[in-house]
């Protein structure tokens, strides 16, 4: 029953050490086609009426490029949340949002993920989605099969699916930048700048902090060498 999503493509993307006159990351093309309309074509298939899409770095670019697609793509719609004023990172960008983003259970997703999938992925996550027992489900990558990664992986994956952070040793589970939130994990949060990590806690602690896995392969693009494989491999 989701239909709105969010995409945080306000970063200033400093890891792919761009250059002054490059695009901003969202807009950088793998393979003839930019992240951002990779993204914006897989929340569609997925059922996604209304898109909500967060700028701050080189924000009349993105803009430029959303007014297009959402031109030739008249059945939806897209909103603008401005944060050219100050950067609120990942969870303050989200709460600003909230208005447009409405009272019930919607997906977020980063704007620079690339993943190649066995069966949907979004589509996964959304029906593997309980709204009485759930307060966030993430979609989750298996680190050994990343291409473009060389942490140390984000999260122990429960039996009952449920997910615990990691604390010093490595694990085979990569956070994959898309997930559903409730919005009442806001309440609390400031009106400032916080991480969505400070959410998956809260989550995490009232035992409502679920994964999906990712069946497929998930790519890094945060840095040249990571765009380089997966160019490499979508070719």
């Amino acid at each position: 029953m989701i239909d709105t999503a969010m995409i945080l493509a306000a970063g200033k993307g400093t890891r792919m050490r761009p250059a002054a006159d490059d695009p901003p990351k969202p807009l950088i093309e793998l393979a003839g086609e930019s992240l951002l309309a990779r993204m914006l074509s897989r929340l569609m298939a997925a059922g996604m009426s209304r898109i909500i899409v967060n700028v701050h770095h080189k924000a009349a670019q993105i803009e430029a490029m959303l007014a297009d697609y959402a031109a030739a793509h008249p059945s939806l719609e897209i909103h603008i949340s401005d944060e050219r004023d100050a950067l609120l990172e990942t969870g303050g960008g989200v709460k600003k949002a909230l208005p447009l983003l409405g009272a019930r259970p919607f997906l977020v997703a980063n704007a620079d993920l690339l993943w190649l999938e066995n069966r949907p992925a979004i589509d996964a996550l959304m029906a593997d989605f309980e709204p009485e027992k759930m307060q966030a489900r993430l979609l989750m990558a298996q680190r050994s099969t990343a291409t473009g990664y060389h942490g140390d992986g984000d999260y122990h994956f429960l039996p009952d699916g449920r997910l615990r952070r990691r604390t010093a040793e490595a694990v085979d589970w990569i956070f994959a930048g898309v997930q559903i939130l409730d919005p009442a994990l806001f309440a609390n949060m400031p009106d400032a700048a916080f991480s969505l990590n400070t959410v998956y806690d809260q989550a995490q602690e009232a035992g409502g902090l679920f994964g999906t896995p990712l069946e497929g392969r998930w790519m890094h693009v945060g840095t040249p060498e990571g765009r380089a494989a997966a160019e490499r491999l979508l070719r």
